[in-house]
């Protein structure tokens, strides 16, 4: 069942009570980063932190010494930086995990050729879907590419584009990836995905989709502004904030509305000519005037 996504359905979303106390509010991990993408996990972190209490970032430590140099790192006062020795520990007192932005991926695209840089990503995603498969997790970025659809754990939120879909499930007997363009059934091929995987999908495009198998939710909007590299980077923050206190489909589906809506809004004020950074800064903003 395809349905449209509206910001009504906002609406649906947890919120804290007045009366609450530190740490009731959520706790998630976000595991990303390289010396190649060190502003990836950062702009999760900007997204997710303000929905949350703590924010938990595990990343290495040549990132954290650039991060800390930032302006933007240093603004973000609840955020703690963990090694990822650390991890299990984190990943168990957490309701939500990320991981994937930022991670590197196999260095020749279109080809699973074992270098040290996806070996490891791959190495690092699969012990730690396998050993938490009861937490909640949003798998993105470099963990799409080198990971097998197997490991996929139930429930779990996993946010494809379009290369990262046919990667990820080019094996899958359900689906013509090949065909996977725009008009050809990306609902229903994305329901019978979900379904088959027992997990949430999300289709970034012109014309998104989020589904669980069972509810297909269409998120129209946005524009190409949202094609920038990093606001995928913003989406998985957002979830995984979203999905700390709320159900994955819910989550997910209200992330990717309330994304394009913050790149309508974007381009009203500059056109086309806004970055990742802007989406991250405002995206809140945009998602108070929807829910009101």
């Amino acid at each position: 069942m395809i349905i449209k996504f509206t910001k009504e359905d906002l609406k649906k979303l947890w919120r804290p009570r007045d009366d609450s106390s530190g740490e009731e509010n959520g706790q998630i991990v976000i595991i990303g980063g390289s010396e190649l993408f060190w502003g990836a996990p950062l702009l999760s972190l900007v997204a997710a932190s303000r929905l949350v209490d703590l924010v938990y970032l595990a990343s290495p430590q040549s990132q954290k010494t650039v991060a800390e140099n930032t302006a933007l790192f240093s603004r973000l006062k609840s955020v703690i930086w963990v090694p990822r020795e650390d991890l299990d520990k984190y990943i168990e007192k957490s309701d939500a995990i990320l991981i994937g932005p930022g991670l590197m991926r196999y260095k020749k695209e279109g080809e699973i050729k074992m270098d040290e840089a996806g070996a490891e990503t791959r190495e690092l995603t699969e012990k730690l879907l396998k050993r938490f498969p009861n937490k909640k997790w949003v798998i993105d970025g470099g963990s799409l590419q080198v990971m097998d659809p197997a490991w996929i754990p139930k429930n779990a939120i996993v946010t494809p584009n379009g290369k990262e879909m046919k990667i990820l499930f080019s094996t899958s007997p359900l689906t013509p990836l090949q065909n996977f363009g725009e008009g050809n059934g990306r609902g229903e091929v994305m329901e019978d995905l979900a379904k088959k995987y027992h997990c949430v999908i999300v289709f970034k495009g012109p014309t998104g989709f989020v589904s669980d198998g069972d509810t297909t939710y269409e998120i129209n909007g946005g524009n190409a502004g949202l094609t920038k590299g990093g606001t995928g980077d913003v989406l998985a923050g957002l979830t995984v904030g979203l999905l700390a206190k709320n159900p994955p489909l819910l989550a997910a589906a209200a992330a990717s509305f309330v994304i394009k809506k913050t790149a309508e809004v974007l381009y009203q004020e500059a056109g086309y000519s806004f970055s990742s950074d802007d989406v991250a800064e405002r995206v809140f903003k945009i998602m108070k005037s929807l829910s009101h």
